[in-house]
């Protein structure tokens, strides 16, 4: 194979006919970045028929990764990639059996049943499962963040709610900046100021989406943080729901805070 470090287009020469009998998984270069989440990867990879010898699918240089679920991807595919991490290379030869038997084959790309075949996978980027970094001590005087049975809880101050938007790091994170045009994938827990109990609890499931759809205070507080800090968020009604909310329940003039883990952040596609 040439080509052979992360990043670079790959070119996988097989002296065709070629099969093999059981998938075969080889590190060509070991990441260092975080172990992929099963639900949510980004890669560049590209395929080659050992039957034909010719690439058959593949995203290579077209400067957009694919993000695949490794539950619905062919068994081999997902041989390959469970338990890696981003940043690594990976080369996997599988047999029809791990590829697209079960299903036919796929005509659409000239895959028969019985044809071997041989991806290069590079590992761009997958979500956190949680903040990352060294912790942050935040100033006085702000809602305290503890940690019980792996959740975050949030304790309010005895006192008035601020003025002024705050958005304090509690954690360094160890990614990219947020921009203003990203997607974001996120952990999220949020407390009212009124009543100090929990109003939205997504600690246990990943939520995400663009960005610039969520409200002015996650708009305005998460820009230039990083991902996987996890980040205090003190929102005066301005910031929230001015007029209020069904979903999640606020009353209009409420102030709200919310901890939210940046486990994932890229700028929207096209």
């Amino acid at each position: 194979m040439k080509n052979d470090k992360f990043g670079e287009k790959p070119t996988i020469t097989v002296k065709a006919p070629w099969g093999i009998d059981k998938t075969r998984v080889e590190v060509m270069t070991q990441g260092k970045g975080a172990v992929v989440d099963p639900s949510y990867l980004w890669v560049y990879y590209q395929g080659v028929n050992g039957r034909t010898g010719k690439v058959f699918d593949g995203n290579f240089g077209t400067g957009q990764t694919a993000m695949f679920n490794l539950e619905q991807v062919v068994p081999g595919f997902k041989t390959a990639l469970e338990g890696q991490r981003v940043g690594s290379r990976i080369l996997v030869a599988m047999p029809g059996t791990d590829g697209y038997d079960s299903q036919g084959g796929k005509a659409e790309i000239d895959v028969q049943v019985g044809d071997t075949l041989i991806f290069v996978i590079d590992i761009v980027e997958t979500v956190l499962s949680g903040p990352t970094g060294k912790a942050i001590t935040p100033p006085a005087g702000l809602p305290t963040v503890t940690e019980k049975d792996g959740k975050p809880v949030i304790t309010l101050p005895a006192t008035d709610p601020p003025t002024k938007l705050i958005a304090q790091p509690l954690t360094e994170g160890t990614g990219n900046q947020v921009t203003a045009k990203d997607v974001i994938a996120v952990h999220y827990l949020a407390v009212s100021w009124k009543t100090g109990k929990v109003i939205e609890d997504k600690m246990s499931e990943v939520d995400g989406g663009l960005l610039s759809s969520t409200i002015p205070g996650w708009q305005k507080g998460l820009v230039g943080k990083r991902v996987g800090q996890r980040v205090l968020l003190v929102l005066p009604p301005e910031y929230n729901y001015p007029q209020g909310s069904n979903s999640p329940p606020v009353t209009a003039g409420d102030t709200l805070v919310y901890v939210v883990d940046i486990l994932y952040a890229s700028p929207q596609a096209g």
